[in-house]
């Protein structure tokens, strides 16, 4: 597990390397990364947008931004938590990913960043 705090949030991440759909022959290694966000404040956030750095070794770089998290805006009041599973293909099947959460404080409207820590991603056909 890879994990972080911001601003008494913590961020979490658990990636996987899914085989069943993945394709090595075809350079389709599928991912899977399933993330944990606690808000450990006193204060409730509203998140709100989310920027993703994709690194596919031998690929580069990709940048991915976008509203909300698999078509939610989820707000997070003080000591819960909002659990989501989301994929990334990679063409080489090594690489990583960080990121940044972009949320409000409820009650302020105060902009918080929150960073997601960078996670390996290494496909169990190449780390055998």
């Amino acid at each position: 597990m890879y994990s972080t705090t911001t601003s008494d949030i913590r961020v979490s991440v658990i990636p996987e390397y899914d085989t069943k759909n993945s394709f090595p022959s075809e350079n389709r290694y599928v991912f899977r990364y399933h993330i944990t966000i606690e808000n450990l404040s006193g204060t409730a956030i509203k998140l709100l947008r989310r920027k993703w750095l994709i690194f596919d070794v031998g690929f580069g770089f990709t940048e991915v931004t976008g509203d909300g998290v698999i078509g939610l805006t989820p707000e997070i009041e003080p000591g819960e938590t909002f659990k989501y599973f989301s994929n990334v293909v990679l063409r080489s099947g090594v690489g990583n990913m960080t990121g940044i959460y972009y949320c409000t404080q409820i009650p302020t409207g105060k902009t918080v960043e929150l960073e997601i820590p960078k996670f390996n991603l290494v496909s169990e056909v190449l780390s055998n």
